[in-house]
């Protein structure tokens, strides 16, 4: 009997334990995070990042937000068009990946308030003829999939080819197989500087100013309130728009 009384202890104390190390919720925990690291200056894999291998603009505010709320972020890195499969899930507890806050997404997810403004752009050659939008029409178009740049050209009713890598669109195009990508203006500056034979074409008839949001779980209130004053402080403070300045010149490997 005290060994049944002492093993059930110790279950009771085991449980209690693992009660209090639940992720997502209020205090202390884990926060899993996910993202997609191939959209630099956002997100990227450096040797050295700002949570373990990972690095950029939404990494240093993933860190920010767990300093803030006293949680370990974990990040879990996976394809563009699985991060809100996996938020619904329950395979992160919630979405930071450049991704902006649209009304087919705000359906299925709760985003926080917004933290940077974008818009789409177009990559082309130097010597490139496309001035606006609507000379990308015969054109070979490249977008990324699942981000926001596919469903402005599907929009625009041209056909495209989607890659999954944001280098692997700009390597189409560098090779000549392709004459246009269409992606995020940040992120497009980024490839541009490091591809001096590129340029950008904006059009901003076009294409609308879009605003990005961290995405949970839908009803999460408890850890959206956490990331909204965590967003709030940051913007107070300025430290996205430090970030966002200095991490348009960091070197990605």
């Amino acid at each position: 009997m005290k060994k049944f009384i002492s093993l059930l202890l110790s279950v009771t104390t085991a449980a209690t334990l693992l009660c209090g190390c639940g992720s997502g919720g209020s205090g202390s925990g884990n926060l899993k995070i996910g993202t997609n690291a191939e959209f630099p200056p956002f997100e990227f894999v450096a040797s050295s990042g700002v949570i373990g291998e990972y690095d950029g603009i939404d990494m240093a505010i993933a860190d920010e937000i767990g300093k803030q709320t006293g949680k370990f972020i974990q990040i879990e890195n996976m394809e563009f068009d699985a991060l809100l499969i996996a938020l619904e899930n329950g395979q992160v507890d919630a979405v930071i990946s450049g991704m902006t806050i649209t009304e087919e997404r705000a359906q299925a997810v709760d985003f926080s308030i917004p933290y940077y403004e974008a818009t789409q752009v177009m990559i082309v050659d130097g010597n490139s003829d496309i001035k606006k939008a609507s000379d990308m029409e015969g054109k070979k178009i490249v977008v990324i999939q699942g981000y926001t740049g596919e469903l402005c050209v599907q929009d625009l009713g041209y056909d495209y080819e989607a890659f999954k890598k944001g280098t692997e669109a700009i390597l189409e195009l560098n090779n000549g197989k392709c004459d246009v990508v269409v992606i995020d203006s940040a992120t497009a500056q980024k490839y541009v500087k490091d591809n001096p034979n590129l340029k950008i074409v904006e059009d901003p008839e076009a294409f609308e100013k879009e605003e990005y949001g961290i995405a949970v779980k839908k009803g999460n209130t408890e850890l959206l309130d956490q990331i909204n004053s965590a967003l709030e402080k940051m913007k107070a403070d300025g430290k996205i728009s430090e970030w966002s300045a200095s991490y348009t010149d960091v070197e990605v490997e």
